[in-house]
C-alpha cells in the first residue's frame, strides 16, 4: 500500500469517525461527554444532573427554582419554599455553563423564560404604570416599633432622570426587572394579583428600618387588595397617610441589583462562549434582554428620593437630573401603583450602597461589549461611569489588612438627617460600616467578601486592569492569612467579622492608606456556597496572574470540600441552628392594629415570628425546633440551597477550565477597553503584571541606636517545593516611617520568591529588597503594614534570620512553615466562639430591605394624585 493511499484511508476514516460523533451529538445534544477526565468538570455535571433530577427536589412542579430544597429554613427568605431574585440569576448561570460544555442552550433559554413569566412583573402585575408622577416623601424609622411613618409631601422629590428615556425606548411604561421574592408554592395564600389561590405569588417581607430582622418582619402581599390584614390590608402598619389622604389598593415591587447583575454577568459569559461554538441564535436573543435588564437597572444609581448627593437634609435640593445618581449598585430600587383606576405611580433607587453589590463585570460588559450595550441614549455611558465609579468604591473601602469596608449612603438615618462630624465621604457619599440592616449587622458576613470579590476577580482575568489587580492583591494576601486548611483534612473559612475605624476621604486623585480601617475574624464555618465562591475568585486571580498560591488553596477548598460534604442530593455542611430559639420572638404590631393573614393568624399586638406562620407547625421538621424551644439541644440541619449548589458547581467547572491542567494565561480576545480613565488597564499576561511603583518617599530618619521596627515573617501555608509568607512590619518609634524598604537574606539559595502583594521586591541570589506600594508607604508610629508573597524551595525552607527596615535593625520573630505533609496547614487564628452562630444572611438574598414604606409613594389617595 502507497503512502497515498494510506494517507486516503485515514482520512476517510477521520471523516466516518466525525460523521459519527455528529450524528450522537445530535441524538443526545443535552448529555456531556462521559469519562471526562479533567475530575473538576465532572463534578459540574453530576451537580448539574442533581440539580435538574425532580426526586431530589430543587425545583418546584412549574419549574421554578426553590431557595431550598428544606422547606423548614429562616434566613433572608423566611420559608425554604419561596425563592429570590438570587436563586433565578445562579440558574441562568448554571444553564450558561452548561451551554458551553454541551452546545445546549435550550436550558438557558427555559430558564430566562420561566424568569420573563414568574419574578419579572408582566404588563398585568403592574399595570397603569407611567412616568407623570413622582413618590411621596417617607423617613425610616430607627426600628419597627418607629412604624408606621407618616408621608410627608412637603418634602421635596428629585426627578426621575431615566423614566421618559426608557418608555420611549422600549415603547411601554412596564419595568423589566425582577422583583426579589416570590412564594412558589403558595404558601401564604395571598395568590397572583390577590386572588389567594394560584401560584408563585409575589410577596414582601422587611418593610421597617435597619433593626427589622427576618425575625420581625410581618408577610405580605405584594399587590395589595385589602383582602388580608386590616381595614387598609397591611399598609398601615408601615405608612401613615397624611390628614384627608386615603390608603388605596396598590402594587409595588422591589429589585435586587445584584441579582439583575449576576443574571447579566451571566448571559455575558454566554455569548462568548456561544460565539466561540459558531453562534447561538438563542443566546443572541437572550443577550439583547440581558441588556435591556441592564437598562432597567440603572435605577440602582439613583438616591431614593432623587435627590441631589451630598444632601444632608430633608430639605436639600431635589434633584434635576444626574445630580442624584452616584453610579453604584444600590441595596434595591423599586416601584409601584394603583391596581386599578390609573393615575399615580412611582419609582425610586436607594441612597444606601454595600460595597458586596457591585458588579464590575456586568458593568464593563454593559459598556464595552456591543451585543450589551443597552438601547436607550445613555445606557452605555452610564454604566462606563459606574464601572470606575465600582473600581473606586472597592479601593476606598480596602481596610489596611485587605478586607472590604460595607459602603456609604445619600441619606443618613434614611432620613437625610445632619451627617456626623468626621465622617469620611466617597463624592459626596457619607462612609456606613453596616449599609441598611443592623441585625445582624450588614457587612458582618464573610459572604460578601467572597462573592462581591469573585467579579473583580472575574473583571480582572477578563481585562488586565491594573485598578482590579491592586485591591485583589491585597485582598487575596488576606485571604490567604485567614483561612485555615486543617490537619484533619478539613477546612474553615470566616463566617463573622468585625470592623472598626473608617476609610480615609476619597481622594481619586491619591487615595489614603486606610491605616484607620480594620478587619478581625471572630468567627468561622463552612458554608459551602461561599466556600465555592472563595475558590472561584482565587481560581480566576490565579489564571489572571499565575499566582499558585491562589491555585492551591483554591484547589485544597473545592477538593476538601467534596471529599467531606458530598451528598445524595449535592453537597451540604451541618449547621447547628441556635437562632431558632428565636421562632418565639415577639413581632412588633402597634397598639390597637389587628387583622388576618391568608394562613389564618390573627395579627395583633404580642403575635410572635411562628404565630403569624401557624403552617410552620404543620412541617416535618419542626418537631426538631419544637424540642428545642422546650429546652433541648439546638437543631441541625443539612441545608440545599439552591444557590449554593450551583456556585459548588460553577466553581468546580471553573478551576477545571481554567486551572485543571497548570495555569493558563489570561484570555486576549476581549482586551479591555480603556473607560475614562488617564492610563489604560495593563492587558493580562501569564505571569503577575507588577504595577509600576511611583518614586518612593524620602524615608524618615531614623535613630542609629536600638530596633526600630518588629517584623513578623510568618508562613501561612507550605506544600512541597513552595509556601506562603506573610510578612508584618510595626513602627515601634513615636515617629511616622515615611517610605521603607525591607531587606533580608534567604538561609537556602534554593529559596525564591514567585511573586509579591502589596509592595514591589527584587532578588538577588540570596538576597532580597521590598519596598512600599504607592498606597502604604507611610507607617504611623505604632501601626503596621503588611505584604505577602509566595515562594519555591528545595530540600527544606528556614525563616530567614534578621531584618533591616530603611537600613536599620528590625527585631521580631520568624517562624518557617512545618515540614511539608501531603495535608497543607495553615496559620492557627482564635477559635471561633462556641455561642451562637450569627445567621448568616448570604444563605439568602441577605436580609434586603424593601424601600421603606413600598413607597416612597405608596398609600395615596384613590382615584389618582400627584
Amino acid at each position: 500500500m502507497t503512502s497515498n493511499q494510506i494517507r486516503r484511508g485515514i482520512l476517510v476514516l477521520v471523516a466516518f469517525l466525525g460523521l459519527t460523533i455528529a450524528i450522537a451529538l445530535l441524538l443526545t445534544p443535552s448529555q456531556p461527554a462521559k469519562g471526562n477526565t479533567n475530575i473538576y468538570i465532572n463534578r459540574f455535571i453530576e451537580l448539574w444532573n442533581e440539580l435538574h433530577d425532580p426526586t431530589n427536589g430543587y425545583f418546584s412542579p412549574q419549574g421554578i427554582p426553590y431557595h431550598s430544597v428544606e422547606t423548614l429554613i429562616v434566613e433572608a427568605p423566611d420559608y425554604g419554599h419561596e425563592t429570590t431574585s438570587e436563586a433565578y440569576s445562579y440558574w441562568v448561570w448554571l444553564e450558561a455553563m452548561y451551554g458551553h460544555l454541551t452546545g445546549d442552550w435550550s436550558y438557558l433559554q427555559n430558564a430566562w423564560n420561566s424568569m420573563e413569566t414568574y419574578i419579572i412583573p408582566t404588563h398585568a402585575d403592574q399595570p397603569n404604570n407611567n412616568c407623570s408622577y413622582k413618590a411621596t416623601y417617607a423617613p425610616e424609622g430607627d426600628f419597627p416599633s418607629d412604624y408606621p411613618v407618616a408621608l410627608d409631601p412637603n418634602v421635596s422629590v428629585g426627578n426621575d432622570p431615566i423614566c421618559n428615556e426608557l418608555a420611549q425606548t422600549y415603547e411601554t411604561s412596564d419595568i423589566y426587572g425582577m422583583h426579589w421574592l416570590l412564594d412558589v408554592d403558595n404558601w401564604y395564600g395571598y395568590g397572583q394579583r390577590g386572588d389567594g389561590a394560584s401560584k408563585p405569588s409575589y410577596i414582601n417581607t422587611f418593610q421597617r428600618g435597619p433593626e427589622e430582622s427576618v425575625w420581625e418582619t410581618v408577610p405580605h402581599p405584594s399587590w395589595e387588595a385589602f383582602r388580608w390584614g386590616g381595614a387598609n390590608g397591611f399598609l398601615d402598619l408601615f405608612i401613615r397617610q397624611p390628614s384627608g389622604w386615603q390608603y388605596a389598593q396598590q402594587y409595588r415591587y422591589t429589585d435586587a441589583p445584584d441579582a439583575d447583575a449576576r443574571a447579566i454577568q451571566a448571559i455575558y459569559w454566554a455569548k462568548r462562549w456561544a460565539d466561540a461554538q459558531g453562534g447561538s441564535p438563542v443566546v443572541d436573543s437572550l443577550t439583547r434582554k440581558a441588556a435591556k435588564l441592564g437598562d432597567y437597572l440603572r435605577y440602582a444609581f439613583f438616591d431614593k428620593y432623587f435627590k441631589v448627593i451630598g444632601c444632608n437634609s430633608p430639605s436639600c435640593p431635589a434633584g434635576t437630573g444626574y445630580d442624584s445618581a452616584h453610579y453604584l449598585l444600590s441595596w434595591y430600587y423599586a416601584w409601584g401603583g394603583p391596581t386599578s383606576g390609573g393615575g399615580w405611580a412611582w419609582r425610586i433607587g436607594s441612597s444606601h450602597v454595600h460595597f458586596g453589590y457591585q458588579n464590575p463585570v456586568a458593568a464593563w460588559a454593559l459598556s464595552q461589549i456591543s451585543a450589551l450595550r443597552p438601547s436607550s441614549p445613555r445606557g452605555a455611558a452610564d454604566w462606563a461611569t459606574s464601572l470606575n465609579r465600582q473600581l473606586e468604591f472597592y479601593r476606598w473601602l480596602q481596610s489596611t489588612e485587605g478586607a472590604i469596608a460595607g459602603g456609604a449612603t445619600n441619606s443618613w438615618n434614611g432620613r437625610y438627617d445632619p451627617r456626623p462630624a468626621g465622617v469620611s465621604t466617597f463624592y459626596g457619599l457619607a462612609y456606613v460600616e453596616h449599609p441598611v440592616y443592623h441585625d445582624p449587622g450588614s457587612n458582618t458576613w464573610f459572604g460578601w467578601q467572597a462573592w462581591s470579590m469573585e467579579r473583580v476577580a472575574e473583571y480582572y482575568y477578563l481585562t488586565g486592569d491594573q485598578r482590579a489587580g491592586e485591591i485583589l492583591n491585597k485582598w487575596v494576601a488576606w485571604v490567604k492569612s485567614v483561612v485555615r486548611l486543617l490537619p484533619n483534612g478539613d477546612y474553615e473559612i470566616p463566617a463573622t467579622l468585625a470592623w472598626s475605624g473608617q476609610p480615609d476621604p476619597w481622594n481619586p486623585n491619591n487615595p489614603g492608606p486606610n491605616s484607620n480601617l480594620h478587619v478581625t475574624v471572630v468567627a468561622y464555618n463552612k458554608d459551602v456556597g461561599i466556600t465555592a465562591s472563595l475558590a472561584r475568585a482565587l481560581t480566576y486571580y490565579a489564571a489572571a496572574t499565575g499566582d499558585t498560591g491562589s491555585q492551591q488553596l483554591a484547589k485544597e477548598l473545592l477538593d476538601r470540600m467534596w471529599n467531606l460534604y458530598r451528598d445524595e442530593k449535592g453537597v451540604s455542611a451541618p449547621e447547628v441552628r441556635e437562632d431558632y430559639r428565636r421562632f418565639n420572638d415577639e413581632v412588633y404590631i402597634p397598639a390597637g392594629w389587628m387583622g388576618t393573614n391568608a394562613q389564618g393568624a390573627i395579627i395583633q399586638p404580642g403575635i410572635t415570628f411562628i404565630g403569624i406562620r401557624p403552617k410552620y407547625l404543620q412541617d416535618p421538621d419542626w418537631p426538631k425546633v419544637q424540642a428545642y424551644l422546650n429546652g433541648g439541644p439546638a437543631p441541625e440541619f443539612r441545608y440545599h440551597r439552591f444557590w449554593a449548589q450551583v456556585e459548588v458547581a460553577l466553581a468546580n467547572a471553573v478551576y477545571g477550565e481554567l486551572l485543571g491542567g497548570g495555569v493558563t494565561p489570561a484570555p486576549t480576545s476581549t482586551p479591555a477597553t480603556p473607560v475614562a480613565t488617564s492610563t489604560p488597564p495593563a492587558q493580562p499576561t501569564a505571569t503577575p503584571t507588577r504595577t509600576p511603583t511611583p518614586v518612593a518617599p524620602t524615608a524618615t530618619p531614623t535613630p542609629s541606636s536600638g530596633s526600630v521596627c518588629q517584623v513578623a515573617y510568618t508562613v501561612t501555608n507550605q506544600w512541597p517545593g513552595g509556601a506562603t509568607v506573610n510578612v508584618t512590619i510595626t513602627n515601634t518609634t513615636s515617629s511616622p516611617i515615611n517610605g521603607w524598604t525591607l531587606e533580608w537574606d534567604f538561609p537556602n539559595p534554593s529559596q525564591q520568591i514567585t511573586n509579591l502583594w502589596n509592595g514591589s521586591y527584587s532578588q538577588t541570589g540570596q538576597h532580597v529588597t521590598v519596598t512600599n506600594a504607592a498606597w502604604n508607604g507611610t507607617i504611623p508610629a505604632g501601626s503596621s503594614v503588611t505584604f505577602g508573597f509566595n515562594m519555591s524551595w528545595n530540600g527544606s525552607n528556614p525563616a530567614p534570620s534578621s531584618f533591616t527596615l530603611n537600613g536599620q535593625p528590625c527585631g521580631g520573630t520568624a517562624s518557617g512553615g512545618p515540614q511539608p505533609t501531603p495535608t497543607p496547614t495553615r496559620t492557627p487564628t482564635p477559635a471561633a466562639p462556641t455561642a451562637t452562630p450569627t445567621p448568616t444572611p448570604g444563605s439568602g438574598p441577605n436580609l434586603r430591605i424593601n424601600p421603606q414604606g413600598f413607597a416612597g409613594a405608596g398609600a395615596r389617595l384613590s382615584g389618582g394624585r400627584s
